[in-house]
């Protein structure tokens, strides 16, 4: 009796997987919050140069003494003129020491305290940059800690280090401590999910993670962006939104207590006592009557298997990441995949953290954002089904390149511009990166072998993360053209279409599970080929129609 049918025995849609479905659902509450505070901390309102003649005036008639000057922003006044309305007022060659800043919902920011704005606003992204780097280091120590240790203590550990850089921060001053503190934030980044993700398609059905699974993770994450938006609002400072967005990061402890570490890493520790043990107590949670035959049947095919594991290892080498380089498709295809996460990557991160200067209050698009989500997970999985991988992340890339450069385009119009038209480009490239994003990491996951699948994805997300690095600097660009980072990102998605096209589809084919199978797999297959397949099988859908 292997595993599946022991859980299936035990339960594997039942009370204890709703229950994990629960408990992901807060963790996707509490990461997207962690994730997104650092956006959140350092928004900047409007601001102007502050100086004595404006003491009383209104932000309406400071904003329109600035408006004359190309940096309204980070000009310095000398005077304002004769005129009363400051029409005459002369600039300052020196730099702005102070500012006057229009606060959003009267939240004050980490920028805004700190004055991290005009010259000195290249420090918050400093810090945000640590952040990835962090990212990047951490996804790979949990991944092996989670082999090592569980995937529950390193859960665990992961969100500590996110209670612990988030909680630290509340307390920096200058660049270095702040650039420190979000490193050991950024630890936490991806492997406080994705380690619990892992768990949890380990004891739910196929039916259950098809649809429970990702509803579970857009609508909770989605959940979690609006929280830290307004939570911000709420509280109305950067210390105590900190303060308020990582202490339920600690209740994360609690599932050490709630959640069985997984069954299937213990077989593969040698550990079948551990693993019956666990399986038992799904089987008690989820009401369920497992005889002892069962599970000692479970036994003598874990120690079988492990004996013919043991043996083929002996006979055969396992095959390592680095061997998918030494054949000339499988090179080809690894560069490919990584290219498409060089790409897909930063300009995820960049368009979910472009919340600011487009003529809405960020709180607002930030929620707005959010939204977009749960209709973006569903059709995604919809197109995936009908039209297949490789078309849908091909279609989404070009248009999501097309709704940046556009909404790039608008912004530079500058004052001129149609506010309504451009955050509704804005909310519709949100929602065409969160397809693009998501139909390429599957079409890259699966195109890996089924040898060196795990291996190659966290290798994939680490070079992501670690490209992610220059996502703040492309949003810096703004503050010197605003329509850039747009633009930047829309050229990036056209040549991310194009990589795609190089890739085969991987629908209604059998995986590649060995690295010569990986080898041949798409082999002859052309770039426009899928198109050819559609048609076939528009035809084969027309003929049983008719029949």
């Amino acid at each position: 009796m292997d595993f599946d049918e022991i859980l299936a025995k035990c339960g594997n849609s039942h009370r204890y997987q709703y229950l994990l479905l629960a408990l992901y659902g807060f963790l996707m509450v509490v990461v997207s919050m962690h994730y997104f505070s650092q956006n959140v901390i350092s928004f900047v309102p409007d601001h102007w140069c502050y100086h004595e003649q404006l003491r009383n005036r209104s932000i309406a008639e400071i904003e329109a003494i600035y408006k004359q000057f190309d940096k309204p922003s980070c000009t310095r006044l000398v005077t304002l003129g004769d005129d009363s309305n400051g029409t005459n007022a002369i600039a300052s060659v020196e730099r702005c020491d102070r500012w006057i800043y229009n606060y959003e919902f009267g939240f004050r920011s980490m920028n805004t305290e700190l004055n991290w704005v005009c010259d000195a606003a290249y420090k918050a992204r400093v810090g945000q940059s640590l952040f990835f780097v962090g990212s990047m280091c951490g996804t790979l120590m949990f991944g092996l800690l989670g082999d090592r240790i569980g995937r529950v203590k390193a859960v665990i550990l992961a969100n500590w280090c996110g209670f612990l850089g988030d909680f630290l921060t509340i307390f920096t001053g200058s660049l270095t401590a702040f650039s420190v503190t979000r490193f050991v934030s950024g630890l936490a980044a991806d492997a406080n999910s994705y380690l619990m993700y892992i768990l949890l398609i380990e004891y739910v059905s196929p039916s259950l993670r098809n649809v429970g699974l990702n509803m579970v993770m857009g609508i909770f994450y989605s959940l979690g962006l609006i929280g830290a938006a307004w939570l911000a609002v709420l509280v109305g400072n950067w210390r105590l939104f900190l303060a308020c967005s990582s202490l339920p990061l600690l209740l994360v402890t609690l599932f050490y207590f709630l959640v069985q570490e997984s069954a299937q890493w213990l077989v593969t520790r040698n550990d079948i006592d551990g693993a019956v043990a666990r399986l038992r107590r799904v089987a008690k949670i989820n009401r369920r009557v497992v005889s002892d035959e069962d599970f000692k049947a479970f036994r003598s095919y874990c120690h079988c298997h492990y004996r013919i594991t043991v043996a083929t290892v002996a006979e055969q080498p396992e095959s390592k990441l680095l061997d998918m380089l030494k054949t000339p498709r499988m090179r080809s295809s690894a560069f490919k995949i990584l290219l498409i996460f060089i790409i897909v990557v930063p300009c995820y991160n960049t368009i979910a953290r472009n919340v600011e200067g487009l003529g809405i209050s960020p709180f607002i698009l930030f929620s707005l954002n959010a939204l977009m989500l749960p209709p973006a997970g569903y059709v995604q999985g919809f197109l995936q089904d009908v039209a297949g991988r490789k078309v849908t992340a091909v279609s989404w890339m070009i248009l999501t390149g097309i709704l940046a450069t556009a909404a790039g385009l608008v912004i530079s119009l500058g004052q001129n511009r149609n506010v309504y038209l451009l955050v509704g480009l804005t909310l519709l490239t949100r929602f065409g990166v969160s397809i693009a994003d998501g139909v390429s990491s599957q079409l890259c996951t699966e195109l890996i072998p089924t040898c060196v699948r795990g291996r190659g994805v966290a290798v994939a997300h680490v070079v992501g993360f670690a490209a992610s690095f220059l996502s703040p600097y492309i949003l810096h660009l703004g503050t010197y053209s605003k329509p850039a980072p747009t633009i930047i990102i829309g050229l990036l998605f056209l040549c991310g279409a194009y990589v795609c096209l190089l890739l085969p589809e991987t629908r209604n084919k059998k995986l590649p599970m060995s690295l010569a199978e990986g080898e041949e797999f798409g082999k002859g297959e052309g770039m426009f080929d899928f198109l050819h397949q559609l048609r076939k099988q528009d035809a084969a859908e027309k003929e049983l129609e008719a029949e």
